[in-house]
């Protein structure tokens, strides 16, 4: 067909020919999807295309932090030295457009956009990064030590000269060694300045991909970190103290709620079955442990004991300053909780009449009577002198009376208050209450309610 039809028609008629065949395949794709045949696109797909999407349909996927939109220094910090290198190997890639240059334009803007959208696709964006970074120091090198000197023209054969050397004849003698300075692109000593820059270059870029795979990338999650005074290290190890302890002081069916993002930590290391993990499918069955979470220990209780709770856990870092803590991770609890139970869980319920999230005593009674906010500050008040309790993550002096439990009862907390481990209390022996209960063994014993009387009369026969 080709050799039959001019070269002009037979592009028209190319193009046509791949528009309706995308036309159809998208056609088809959306027909499978309605009918079944093809699995509906999850809401991460939908997230990508709409960045709102997640939060107010799916909480449960805008909760993960892999799933945020990536901020300007998370670019510098992963690109480094290539950041700049980036957008100049694109540039290059527009200078002469092939096939293979115009793959890497179309990689570099879709990969490029959906970096932005979430953290965990910057992995598709570096490798496209380190080819159009590689394309633009190929250029830089070619242009400084491939580029020949140039030939200057001979002299005219009348005896006249040109015009560079009319102009040379009119230098003075004192300035003759100006005519041919050792500048430019075309001496040896320009071709060695740059190798080594880009040398130099390169090898720093190294270093940098070196520490920040050594310290950032590769430090377990489990075994915390950190620089003292005096620059020497401190290991916080709460994390495995807290799962061994588990593994070691229950039994070996002992059923452990805590958020999801422990699951499979607590189910590796702990060796114990767990509510929810970090396979996240199921919205409905963490929604309830949300609910569980955000909701007063009257509500929180029996859904504990429907689920056969014997162990609930809580990462709090109100003590040390350990800000990837669960009260930083409420709201999303509360937020996965109130797209299953709208009526019973608002997620307005939990800031203050000023619209602030807190947890000194300005905070919501909502937030102070969640069971989350009782688990987390326990006992807390007993590490300060009176009345100086303070949470250093959120900065806030807390309210001189801690929280009270009456459901659930301190059974662990690790070295720095980061793991708060609480054993589900069984039923009362004497079907009380537990809130009566544990009012009578402090000694409070409930009042009974007496009828009213009304004015003494005497009586007369």
């Amino acid at each position: 067909m080709r050799q039959t039809l001019p070269s002009k028609q037979f592009q028209t008629l190319l193009r046509a020919f791949i528009l309706v065949v995308f036309l159809a395949a998208f056609g088809v794709l959306v027909l499978l999807t309605f009918s079944g045949v093809v699995a509906p696109w999850s809401g991460r797909f939908y997230s990508l295309w709409d960045t709102g999407y997640a939060k107010i349909h799916i909480p449960i996927i805008a909760s993960v932090s892999e799933h945020q939109p990536t901020a300007w220094p998370a670019f510098f910090f992963d690109l480094n030295l290539l950041i700049w290198l980036f957008p100049a190997g694109v540039y290059m890639c527009f200078r002469n457009l092939k096939d293979e240059q115009v793959f890497v334009v179309i990689y570099a803007v879709l990969a490029s956009y959906f970096a932005g959208v979430m953290v965990r696709l910057m992995l598709t964006l570096t490798p496209v990064v380190c080819v159009a970074a590689a394309l633009a120091l190929s250029q830089i090198l070619d242009t400084f030590l491939v580029t020949k000197t140039p030939v200057t023209p001979p002299a005219q054969a009348n005896g006249s000269t040109d015009a560079p050397k009319t102009a040379a004849a009119l230098i003075p003698d004192a300035l003759r060694s100006t005519q041919k300075p050792l500048v430019g692109i075309y001496s040896t000593f320009s071709k060695f300045a740059m190798t080594g820059t880009i040398t130099a270059y390169l090898l720093l870029f190294v270093l940098h991909c070196t520490w920040v795979t050594s310290n950032a990338y590769s430090s377990p999650s489990v075994v915390l970190a950190s620089k003292m005074a005096d620059g020497s290290q401190h290991i916080i190890d709460d994390y495995r103290e807290a799962y061994y302890w588990l593994r070691q002081n229950t039994e070996q069916n002992a059923k452990i709620m805590s958020w999801w993002d422990y699951g499979y930590q607590i189910g590796g290391m702990a060796d114990r079955p767990t509510l929810v993990d970090n396979n996240t499918w199921n919205n409905t069955h963490i929604a309830t442990v949300g609910k569980a979470m955000s909701s007063r220990e009257e509500v929180s209780y029996p859904i504990m004991r429907q689920h056969e709770v014997d162990y609930v856990l809580v990462v709090f870092g109100g003590l040390i300053g350990y800000s990837g803590d669960d009260i930083n991770k409420f709201l999303w609890m509360v937020r996965i909780a109130e797209g299953i139970w709208p009526d019973e869980i608002k997620e307005r319920d939990y800031f203050t009449a000023r619209g602030e999230y807190r947890i000194d005593d300005q905070a919501s009674e909502t937030m102070k009577n969640s069971l989350m906010y009782k688990m987390s500050y326990y006992n807390y008040n007993s590490l300060f002198p009176a009345g100086q309790a303070t949470d250093r993550v959120r900065g806030s002096k807390l309210p001189a009376e801690g929280p009270e439990l009456s459901t659930l009862e301190e059974a662990f907390t690790s070295e720095n208050w980061i793991i708060r481990i609480y054993k589900v209390k069984d039923l009362d022996n004497l079907n009380r209450d537990h809130q009566s209960a544990m009012a009578f063994e402090k000694g409070n014993k409930r009042k009974k309610t007496s009828k009213r009387k009304g004015p003494r009369v005497l009586r007369v026969e």
